[in-house]
C-alpha cells in the first residue's frame, strides 16, 4: 500500500526541491505548501516527470532484415527501463 510518509526525514529537502526541478520542466508554477489550485493534469504531469526522471526509458532502435519480404528492411525499436 501507498503511504505519504517519508521514510527518511532527512530526505524531505532533497525531495522538495526534487518536485520542484520536475514541475520547472513542465512549466508548472510551484508553490511552498498547500498547491490544491492544480488541476489533476497538471499534478500528474509533475509526478509523471519526477517518474523519468527516476526511472528513465531507454530505446535502442535498429534495422534488420524483414523476416516476411525478401531483401527488404525494416527498423525495430525496442523500449526498456532499468529497474532494481
Amino acid at each position: 500500500m501507498a503511504s505519504n510518509k517519508t521514510l527518511v526525514p532527512e530526505a524531505k529537502e532533497a525531495l522538495e526541491r526534487f518536485k520542484m526541478e520536475a514541475a520547472s520542466e513542465v512549466g508548472v508554477n510551484l508553490k511552498q505548501g498547500y498547491n490544491g489550485d492544480l488541476t489533476s493534469k497538471q499534478a500528474g504531469s509533475v509526478g509523471g516527470q519526477m517518474v523519468n526522471n527516476m526511472n528513465p526509458v531507454r530505446t535502442m532502435r535498429f534495422d534488420r532484415l524483414s523476416r516476411i519480404s525478401q531483401g527488404h528492411k525494416i527498423t525495430v525499436k525496442y523500449a526498456f527501463s532499468l529497474t532494481v
